[in-house]
């Protein structure tokens, strides 16, 4: 009888023990987890960008989903869908080479799997109709983790303010 009362006390002991020592240990690995998928997530959100204001289609294609889900909205046009329709664009884009787009990240909320950046961008042209331009944007991204890795499913841009409002 003394050794089962032992053995019972020897296996609530090591249960507790184990239980305290998980407990301690688990909110620092969920923070240091969710600190890890934000830094991710923002790493290629930044190389996203980076991607476009260089003009390199190799970079900006690689930060894209490889299921094909993808999104661009912009003002005045239809809904571009799908990773192809969101490079042709690009593809387009980048064949003029009289701008710039410089852009920084406002402000960002990352889940376990999905996450969304807010990001100002300001669109340069040294001439335009015989004057500078310039379009000052809020960009919303929404980006999806696939297979543990971060990829940009979604861009919105919207206007805030143009060169040709001030006319």
């Amino acid at each position: 009888m003394k050794r089962l009362f032992l053995v019972l006390h020897l296996f609530v002991f090591i249960f507790l023990f184990t239980s305290c020592n998980g407990e301690v240990e688990k909110p620092n690995a969920v923070v240091q987890n969710k600190t890890l998928n934000r830094e991710m997530a923002l790493g290629v959100m930044q190389k996203h960008l980076d991607a476009i204001s260089n003009r390199d289609l190799e970079t900006l294609e690689s930060t894209l989903s490889p299921e094909g889900n993808m999104q661009l909205i912009l003002p005045g046009t239809e809904t571009i869908e799908k990773t192809s329709g969101f490079m042709e664009y690009h593809r387009e884009w980048f064949k003029t080479d009289n701008w710039t787009l410089d852009s920084k990240i406002l402000n960002s909320e990352v889940g376990e799997t999905m996450a969304m950046v807010v990001v100002e961008s300001i669109y340069k042209e040294p001439e335009r109709n015989s004057k500078p331009y310039f379009n000052r944007m809020a960009v919303s991204y929404d980006l999806q983790k696939i297979n543990g890795n971060w990829y940009v499913i979604k861009d919105h841009m919207a206007s805030i303010q143009k060169s040709t409002d001030l006319e």
